[in-house]
């Protein structure tokens, strides 16, 4: 009986040391993919002006040579104000509409074109949607919560140059672990 036991308590033994170096393997890739990430986004603001917070008045500087402002603790969400907008801000539950392009910064570090792969023009699809502040919605999820945080700063029909680091990017996406550059435009529910 000692000896089926034995075998038993080994087999058992190699299963869970299996399952723990796979673990180990997929924490360690999961790690260098973040590290990657960090290196891709690193590696396009230092082609850039960075404040490392939003000003106190949160009057911004303005265009395409204007700072990309760090706008959470994390350093996970960048933004560059393109136009500031006008009009009222966006308050919860609202439905907002916004038209996107975005780039993979990945392809910017490794020196290939930035493609876009969405188009911002008026022309395309249907704009994308989400209701402000409600995270309950899988139409708002969906796109993540890094998209709509300049809202928090600027009033609708402002539009942003938005880096969003995966976490924070869209839910389907999360796992790819690929920071993204969004031109993203704003507009109230009433089009």
């Amino acid at each position: 009986m000692k000896p089926i036991f034995r075998l038993i308590t080994l087999m058992v033994a190699a299963v869970i040391s299996g399952a723990a170096l796979s673990s180990c393997e997929d924490d360690e890739s999961y790690t260098k993919l973040l590290s990657a990430e960090s290196k891709s986004v690193n590696r396009f603001l230092a082609d850039h002006r960075v404040e490392s917070s939003v000003p106190a008045d949160t009057i911004f500087e303005v265009g395409e040579n204007a700072p990309y402002y760090q706008i959470d603790d994390e350093g996970k969400l960048f933004m560059q104000v393109i136009d500031a907008g006008s009009g009222p801000k966006a308050v919860d539950n609202q439905l907002i509409y916004f038209r996107y392009t975005r780039y993979n910064l990945s392809n910017y570090v490794s020196g290939e074109e930035m493609e876009p792969s969405n188009s911002n023009d008026w022309a395309g699809s249907s704009p994308a949607y989400f209701r402000y502040n409600d995270y309950t919605l899988p139409s708002t999820s969906s796109s993540g919560t890094g998209i709509q945080a300049p809202l928090r700063f600027l009033p609708l029909n402002c539009r942003v140059n938005l880096i969003v680091k995966a976490e924070l990017g869209p839910t389907a996406e999360s796992s790819y672990v690929q920071p993204m550059l969004y031109d993203i435009r704003y507009f109230p529910s009433k089009l």
